[in-house]
C-alpha cells in the first residue's frame, strides 16, 4: 500500500494544476461509489513473526514493519525515533525500548482497525 501512496504521490506532484483537481474529483468518485456499494477498505491481518530471544532495537523495528506491513510508516516514524535515541542516547535497555515499540505498533494497528470499521 506504501508502494501504491508513494507512486500516487509522485504522479500527482508532476502534473499541473487542473489534472490535479481533476485526479482528485475521480478519487472522490471512486471512494463515494465504494461506500454506496457497501463495500468496506479490506482490512490486512499482521503477519506473525516470532519476536526472537536477543534481538537488537533495529532488527526489532524491521521486524514489527514486516509483521504490520499495512501501516503509514511515515505515522509511526516520530515514536520509533524517540525509542530508538532513548536506547542508543540514554541507553535504555533494548529489551524494554523493543516492549514499548511493540505496544506502538499494536496501538497503531487498533487505530488501523478502528478507520476501517467506521
Amino acid at each position: 500500500m506504501e508502494k501504491d501512496s508513494s507512486k500516487l504521490t509522485a504522479i500527482f506532484s508532476s502534473l499541473g494544476q487542473q489534472q490535479r483537481s481533476t485526479l482528485l474529483e475521480f478519487a472522490s468518485f471512486l471512494m463515494q461509489k465504494q461506500q454506496v456499494a457497501g463495500d468496506k477498505p479490506q482490512v490486512q491481518k499482521p503477519e506473525n513473526i516470532d519476536r526472537p530471544e536477543t534481538e537488537t532495537v533495529v532488527n526489532a523495528i524491521k521486524r514489527l514493519s514486516k509483521t504490520y506491513s499495512m501501516l503509514n510508516r511515515k505515522q509511526l516514524l516520530d515514536k520509533t525515533s524517540v525509542l530508538m535515541s532513548a536506547h542508543m542516547i540514554e541507553g535504555r535497555q533494548s529489551v524494554e525500548v523493543i516492549d514499548d515499540l511493540e505496544d506502538v505498533f499494536s496501538q497503531q494497528y487498533e487505530k488501523y482497525l478502528q478507520e476501517r470499521q467506521d
